[in-house]
């Protein structure tokens, strides 16, 4: 898969749908699958299953990259890992069925795991 275009701003997946609290990303890139993975097992641990949690995100884009030390050509390198293309606006995940201070110290506790500039979000 190539790289693509970034540019622009989310058209969906830009709102609470599920959720009474969310984590919106602010910036423009790629989410790693191990960052993903890192921020759901945050939110979970600090919420101890209390409420419910969304990943609205999903690492589908493969990217590659060659061995190092390795020369110029012979066609493209092995998929080294899986990302999500993020565009400022992207819902990251969302919490319902819990208190307002237990939402925003979990979302708080993803956002530090995440790269990228977040915001929090609430119905409320």
């Amino acid at each position: 898969m190539q790289r693509g275009a970034r540019a622009g701003i989310a058209s969906r997946n830009n709102k609470l749908d599920f959720g009474e609290f969310g984590l919106q990303v602010l910036e423009r890139g790629w989410l790693n699958a191990n960052q993903i993975e890192a921020a759901r097992v945050a939110v979970t641990r600090h919420m101890q299953r209390r409420g419910k949690i969304w990943l609205r995100v999903f690492p589908q884009k493969p990217y590659t990259s060659k061995p190092l030390e390795t020369r110029m050509g012979k066609g493209k390198g092995a998929v080294e890992g899986w990302v999500a293309v993020l565009r400022p606006g992207n819902m990251i995940l969302e919490i319902s069925g819990c208190p307002e201070v237990l939402a925003r110290e979990a979302l708080s506790r993803a956002s530090s795991k995440i790269p990228f500039r977040c915001r929090m979000l609430s119905r409320h």
